[in-house]
């Protein structure tokens, strides 16, 4: 389907009178996302979305899916056609609920336009949309996203005044967060002053978006101040927490990530994947690779789930040490959890199994990748194939394993 056509349900959708009937052709909502989450040609992404009812229930239920398929556009670099898609909503007549239109701003963060989310929150008025502190928060987000972190502070001390509502609590751990991206945590630090005394809580996020930034700046011993300082105001540490302070160590002695892990547990937190990732990680680092394919393979033992972050770590140290076979065997599970790593890692890999004499299994990945992705990646894997001459290795060479990965 051309990506013209997908526009055109793209804008039916949005625009489609809510009295009407649905057609054959819809589904529901969660299939949609659920559709999404592993469909990366964006001209599918969109033919995915435009099936979706008209009938939302709520502005929430549509916007991971409106979400995922602004992604898929943005992987591919059409972003005159994320414009279209998302301008296409202000046509809908929810366009006055501030939920709504918040998705619209939200979406062009993901994708880095923010000239186009600032002008979205700027119609508001002409659009008939009330303006509160949600909406402001989802510009900030979006200022973020489009890595613009010098701007949120001036959008901090104007917007609020232009259109008379207050900041909250996740207004300010949006600034904060700016601070800490441009590398001045002593700035947020004074953040923090001002919110105690104007009676905005502080969360235990806000203090991990601190502590993150002074321990990858390697401000350990003000991170472990920070930390005590969390424990005076009544504000345990969460997984989160635990996690910034287990990825200052990871570099280093694994049983130090494992000491912060057994804590996490004693004091009743549950470690969840990035838990485990960074001792997986840990292990990788100091050369213990048996030891890091055990905590993947405990992962689900321990109620989690492997994540891109997974997979691209372990088939990394993989194949630096050589072992390809067990790479691609990572590879295929990688492609049945839907979260394959990188191309740059997956290269890697492929170039292992051919100095390995893998060939038939470098044609099987290349040929599984060319199916997974959308044409502009494709390209990349066609190259590939060619250069190592894998292009002639029999297509019948590789029938035998190919049901395993699809």
């Amino acid at each position: 389907m051309s990506c013209s056509i997908s526009l055109r349900l793209a804008r039916h959708l949005s625009t489609a009178a809510t009295g009407s009937s649905t057609s054959s052709t819809t589904i529901s909502m969660s299939k949609a996302k659920s559709k999404l989450k592993s469909e990366h040609d964006p001209d599918k992404a969109l033919k995915i979305y435009s099936s979706v009812s008209n009938h939302y229930t709520s502005p929430l239920s549509s916007r991971y899916a409106q979400e995922y398929t602004v992604k898929r556009l943005a992987k591919s670099h059409r972003f005159s056609d994320i414009e279209s898609f998302l301008e296409s909503h202000k046509n809908d007549k929810n366009i006055t609920k501030e939920p709504f239109l918040s998705s619209i701003i939200r979406s062009y963060g993901l994708a880095g336009m923010f000239d186009q989310a600032l002008k979205t929150y700027l119609q508001m008025d002409d659009l008939g949309t009330p303006r509160s502190a949600v909406s402001f928060n989802v510009l900030l987000s979006a200022c973020i996203n489009s890595k613009f972190y010098d701007r949120v502070p001036q959008l901090f001390d104007e917007m609020p005044k232009r259109h008379g509502f207050l900041p909250d609590k996740v207004s300010y751990g949006v600034l904060i967060r700016s601070y800490c991206e441009m590398g001045k945590p002593e700035l947020a630090m004074e953040k923090l002053k001002e919110m105690e005394e104007k009676g905005v809580e502080i969360t235990v996020v806000t203090f991990t978006t601190i502590l993150h930034s002074l321990y990858k700046g390697g401000k350990s011993d003000e991170g472990e101040r920070v930390w005590n300082e969390m424990a005076k105001r009544g504000c345990g540490p969460d997984v989160g927490a635990y996690n910034v302070k287990i990825m200052n160590i990871q570099g280093g002695d694994p049983e130090g990530v494992k000491g912060l892990i057994e804590e996490m547990s004693n004091v009743g937190l549950k470690p969840d994947t990035i838990s485990y990732n960074y001792l997986m990680s840990c292990y990788c680092r100091n050369g213990m690779m048996d030891e890091a394919e055990k905590v993947y393979e405990d992962l689900e033992t321990n109620g989690c789930n492997p994540n891109a972050s997974t997979f691209r770590t372990l088939i990394f140290y993989l194949c630096k040490n050589e072992q390809f076979e067990t790479g691609f065997k990572v590879f295929r599970e990688s492609v049945r959890a839907n979260k394959i790593p990188d191309v740059n890692t997956l290269k890697y890999l492929v170039h292992g199994l051919v100095k390995s004499s893998k060939l038939k299994d470098a044609k099987e990945m290349i040929r599984t990748l060319k199916n997974k992705f959308p044409p502009n990646v494709v390209k990349v894997w066609t190259k590939l194939e060619d250069e190592l001459g894998l292009a002639k290795v029999e297509v019948s060479d590789i029938k035998s394993n190919e049901t395993n990965v699809a």
